[in-house]
């Protein structure tokens, strides 16, 4: 076992293990007696043939790889994996500490598969930074327990005896509400950046993406006129809306992510979301530098802006019910302090039916998180209310099912009253 996976070891039966079963996570705890305690709801439809296994990416110094690494195994244990096997997205903790994060995977197998994916394992753990575990029940199946692997063999390396496996409370914080802040979500230019520079080595189009930027050098003067943002879900009607207030007030319409980006967009929806999401942080400042140069001339209208880079971002990070976001008032919810902060934001709003009608009647093939927002409804409510809970500007919020003349005019109301356009 390499020293980095057995830094994790001196606080091992004071972490939580969550696994990600239909978009909400499941947790347990392990420890070194049993107390009678109830067979974790993880491993509960758990059948006497089926085997189940842990796969933990700790972490290195360098996060850029780590977080490589970690996409990377996915896409190797999809392809290698027997078919039967299932894979969910797992994590180990401390509660409520920060940085204790540690990414993997749980998969579930049965006995006519555990054979390949014992030795796909056990090559793993003698080549790459993983802590393996698998787990076992007793003959009654009342009570389990969890195994780390040796990396020098194949077998199973008894630690204590093993330890048990029990039930574990949902933590204060979900996991991932620690580790949001510049990782998930960045709230700094600086930070970004320098993300996207370590990525250089590695993605060439992270060069280009850099060659792109804005001087940090002298900050841009605040706009002579006023920066209106419209946000919403596709099928809302944010084109119809900008468009039409561009016509009607002589604005520029900018979009975001700016179109300089979009021939990197695809290539970079592809890596993990630390280098994903500081591309798509760096597009906003770009497109603020972009707002402060038109914004001497003309009102400016910008179709999505830093809340949907992270509301998306928020709402991806933390799987489950609304409950499990961060708090109202938290951190994350805070507009990055270097970023230009827009005069207006409006946030339109749509039953989900009618959205879902206008997206079927569009024909439009869908993104990844159209596919997501349509089939996972928690996923569209997080999203929605990391919208709300965006501070400094928060958005205004517009019901979009009227006719669009009248969400029009009750979008230019606002303008008029906030704006003095």
């Amino acid at each position: 076992m390499s020293k980095h996976a057995m830094s994790l070891l001196p606080r091992w039966c004071s972490r939580i293990f969550s696994v990600e079963l239909n978009g909400a996570p499941f947790y347990f705890a392990v420890k070194e007696k049993h107390l009678g305690e109830d067979v974790p709801r993880v491993f509960r439809e758990v059948q006497n043939r089926d085997k189940c296994y842990s796969v933990l990416v700790y972490c290195s110094r360098d996060r850029i790889k780590t977080a490589k690494f970690y996409g990377e195994l996915k896409d190797k244990l999809l392809r290698d994996l027997p078919p039967e096997c299932r894979l969910s997205p797992m994590s180990s903790f401390l509660p409520n500490v920060r940085d204790s994060l540690v990414k993997g995977y749980f998969l579930k197998g049965n006995s006519d598969t555990s054979s390949p994916i014992e030795r796909l394992l056990s090559d793993l753990i003698q080549h790459d930074p993983v802590l393996v575990c698998s787990y076992s029940p007793a003959e009654d199946g009342q009570q389990w327990t969890q195994h780390m692997w040796s990396e020098t063999a194949s077998q199973v390396m008894d630690v204590a005896k093993g330890y048990y496996v029990v039930p574990s409370e949902a933590p204060e914080y979900h996991p991932s509400a620690l580790n949001i802040i510049n990782s998930d979500v960045f709230y700094s230019f600086d930070e970004a950046y320098d993300v996207m520079k370590k990525c250089g080595d590695i993605i060439p189009e992270a060069k280009a993406v850099l060659e792109l930027l804005p001087s940090r050098v002298e900050a841009r003067n605040k706009p002579d006129f006023p920066v209106i943002v419209i946000e919403g879900l596709d099928a809302t009607g944010k084109t119809t809306l900008t468009e039409s207030l561009k016509d009607t007030l002589g604005a520029t319409l900018l979009p975001s992510p700016p179109e300089c980006l979009s021939p990197w967009r695809a290539r970079f929806d592809q890596e993990p979301p630390l280098i994903r999401r500081a591309f798509y942080a760096l597009g906003n400042y770009i497109t603020a530098d972009q707002i402060g140069r038109e914004g001497m001339k003309t009102p400016v209208i910008v179709d999505r802006f830093w809340h949907s880079t992270a509301a998306y971002a928020i709402a991806t990070a933390v799987s489950g019910p609304v409950c499990n976001l961060p708090g109202e008032g938290s951190e994350v919810y805070c507009w990055p302090s270097d970023l230009f902060q827009p005069s207006l934001v409006v946030l339109l709003t749509l039953d989900p039916e009618e959205r879902k009608r206008r997206l079927r009647n569009r024909g439009q093939g869908k993104t990844d998180e159209e596919e997501e927002l349509d089939h996972n409804q928690l996923f569209r409510l997080r999203v929605e209310e990391a919208y709300r809970r965006i501070s400094g500007p928060a958005c205004v919020t517009v019901d979009a099912s009227p006719s669009a003349d009248r969400v029009l005019q009750q979008v230019l109301l606002l303008i008029r009253g906030k704006c003095h356009l």
